[in-house]
Formats: structure tokens, C-alpha cells, sequence
């Protein structure tokens, strides 16, 4: 169903996106306050369910991409990616009818948002990585065949770039991060533009409407004294999310994290509260592999999210720190996202990860 979104959607929507961005995606503060701002300013937004989404509209989504560390530095004015819309319109010679995410996440979720408030344009409530990934390509747009390119890159000083490299995907990302690198580390997208048809085709549904819900779970469970982390599994069993497990629970001991090649790159550890168990997460802006006493318990494409223990608040990867108690949980990726096509492009091989992929809900678990 279409639904039209205001400023009071936009903490519950900030929280959930989070939890679904996997410790990646961007701060969802900044990106809450960037929307906030543009609705105030131009009125709310229209999110467009895409079942209702004409076959051949012409849909141009809309993002930011860089180091999450650098994001957090870097304040972004808010009309760059307004910008990158329009610059991909002017090299298309056609203007968008919609926008929408390229991933779940805390800034990447509010993107659109800010240029469909800027623009008057809807935003489709889909998205194609049903989480967040590091690169591109990662896509189940660019898994089910949709090329990401030509695309629109825009810096903060109204610079714009249109990189088309034709079907390749990778290459456009190779591209697009050494533009951002020279940017400053972050900038803003227009990619993979395609039809309503290849929307229902290829994107994951409805994951705005999920991370609202998500969202409000664990506001209502707070306010009620009831444990959020079983607000947010209840929200999620009716839906393609069905399976969440609590992975560990314990406190941050050690945290590596260096901003290399236009990443947030490391790994963290964690102790149980009576030290006899550890869990180690490593990252690439987002939680990639989880081990418990050595044993991988979620990987990618599944998630892996980090929740502050008591309220379970999302804590992104740029945000870890030493102390915080938290708890870790998996969540189970929608079928699309498990397919061997699928594993090809963001499974644990993609990101160097010499362990095959499992279904959190399949691995064997001891939770400490």
C-alpha cells in the first residue's frame, strides 16, 4: 500500500533501517536530520508500494556512498544528491518518475527521502540489498541483470562526474570509489536507473515499511518494559526476514578500525560478562563474519547486527567502542538474496572470506 511518510516516521524508520544496514550504511543521526530539515521545508513524502508502480516508469535511485568514518566528519549540505539525480537525467535525456534506496542502512535509507522532499518525486519502498553492502555491484539489481551505469557522482563543491561503463558493474565501482576517494572519502549517487518492471523484478520489497515497523518495535517494547530484542524478532517472523538469533551477549574489549581505500575496515572483540566466551566481528563498513570461540556462527549475506544491550539501539561499525554492552543477533536474508547468482556477488568469497555460507538459522549455536 502507498503511504505517506512525515517528520514523526522518521525516528522509528532512522532505528530500524539501522538495525537492517548491519552495522553499516551511515549514521542514521545525520541522516535523520537531513530529511527532517527537507520535509519541513517542502511537506512530506509519498512512498510508492511497488506493486503499485507502473511496469514502465522510470526509476532512478539515489544514495551516498564512502567511509562511514568520513561521513561522520563530513556533513553533507544535503542537495548533492539532488544533484546527482540531476545530473543523470541531463545524460539520459529523460527525467525520473521515482526514486529509491540501493540499500538499507542509517543515512542510505534517508537519502531518497531527502531527494524526494527536495524534488517532489516519490520513493519506491524497495531497495536492492535488503541490508547494506560495501561495494556497488552489490546489488540484486546487478545480480538479476540490471547494469548500474551510466551513473552520476556529485561532491560537496557541486563537482559532478557520469561514469558509464556498459553491463560492468565492478568496474563502475572501481571507478566510482576512486572518484570518492578524491572527493574527500564520501559522495553522492545516481545508479542503476530502470523500469517498474525491473523493480518488482529485481528489488527486495517493501524494506522501508520493514525498518519502520522494526523501528517502532522496539520504541513500543521500551516503553512497555518488555525485552526490544524480541519486539524486533516478533516484527520480523511474518516477513521475509523470518529467522533472528541471538548470536552473544557480552561487552566490546577491542576494536580495530582504520578508514583504508575509501572503507571502514577492521574487526572487533567481544567478551562474555563472565569472560569464559568471545565473539570476533570482522567489517568492511559493515559486519561481515561472525565467530564465537572460533566458530563462525552468521556470514554474509545474512545479518549481523550489534544492538545495545539493554535498549537495543543499533550501534553502526563507525560507532563501536570499548565497554559498550551489547547484544548480537542474526538475521536471515530473503531468498533472493541466498540464490548461487546471489553468493556470487555478495557472498563470503566476495569479500575474502575462506567460509562458505551457511543459513544463521542452520548453524549450530551456543549462545553464552
Amino acid at each position: 500500500m502507498t503511504w505517506e511518510l512525515g517528520i514523526e516516521h522518521l525516528r522509528d524508520l532512522a532505528r530500524g533501517a539501522a538495525i537492517l544496514g548491519t552495522g553499516g550504511g551511515g549514521d542514521p543521526l545525520i541522516g535523520r536530520l537531513l530529511v527532517e530539515q527537507a520535509i519541513r521545508e517542502h511537506g512530506p513524502v509519498t512512498v510508492l508500494d511497488p506493486d503499485e508502480l507502473d511496469d514502465d516508469a522510470f526509476v532512478i535511485p539515489t544514495a551516498q556512498m564512502g567511509a562511514p568514518t568520513v561521513i561522520v566528519e563530513k556533513i553533507p549540505r544535503g542537495s548533492e544528491p539532488v544533484a546527482a539525480l540531476r545530473a543523470l537525467e541531463r545524460h539520459l535525456g529523460r527525467t525520473a518518475d521515482a526514486t529509491m534506496p540501493i540499500e538499507c542502512g542509517g543515512i542510505n535509507s534517508m537519502i531518497p527521502l531527502l531527494v524526494a522532499a527536495r524534488t517532489g518525486l516519490p520513493v519506491v519502498d524497495a531497495d536492492g540489498m535488503g541490508r547494506a553492502f560495501p561495494e556497488l555491484q552489490m546489488e540484486t539489481f546487478s545480480v538479476y541483470g540490471v547494469p548500474g551505469s551510466p551513473m552520476a557522482i556529485a561532491g560537496e563543491h557541486d563537482e559532478t562526474v557520469v561514469i558509464d561503463t556498459g553491463v560492468d558493474n565492478r568496474q563502475m565501482e572501481w571507478l566510482a570509489r576512486g572518484i570518492t576517494i578524491r572527493l574527500g572519502g564520501v559522495a553522492h549517487i545516481a545508479e542503476y536507473s530502470m523500469t517498474g518492471a525491473e523493480v518488482k523484478r529485481t528489488a527486495v520489497p517493501r524494506t522501508l515499511s520493514l525498518g519502520l515497523s522494526i523501528g517502532r518495535a522496539v520504541r513500543l517494547a521500551r516503553s512497555e518494559h518488555r525485552d526490544p530484542i524480541e519486539a524486533v524478532r516478533a516484527a520480523l517472523a511474518p516477513t521475509l526476514y523470518n529467522h533472528l538469533r541471538v548470536l552473544f551477549r557480552g561487552k566490546v574489549v577491542d576494536v580495530e578500525r582504520r578508514t583504508v581505500e575509501g572503507f571502514a575496515r577492521g574487526r572487533a572483540r567481544f567478551t562474555s560478562y563472565d569472560g569464559t566466551s568471545s565473539l570476533e566481528l570482522r567489517f568492511q563498513n559493515e559486519n561481515l563474519v561472525a565467530e564465537v570461540d572460533g566458530v563462525v556462527v552468521c556470514t554474509v549475506p545474512d545479518l549481523i547486527c550489534v544492538l545495545e544491550g539493554d535498549t537495543a539501539e543499533p550501534i553502526t561499525t563507525e560507532g563501536l567502542r570499548y565497554g559498550q554492552r551489547v547484544t548480537v543477533v542474526g538475521i536471515s536474508t530473503p531468498e533472493l538474496m541466498r540464490t548461487a547468482e546471489a553468493l556470487a556477488v555478495f557472498g563470503p568469497a566476495c569479500f575474502g572470506l575462506d567460509v562458505d555460507f551457511h543459513p544463521v538459522e542452520q548453524r549450530v549455536l551456543t549462545t553464552p
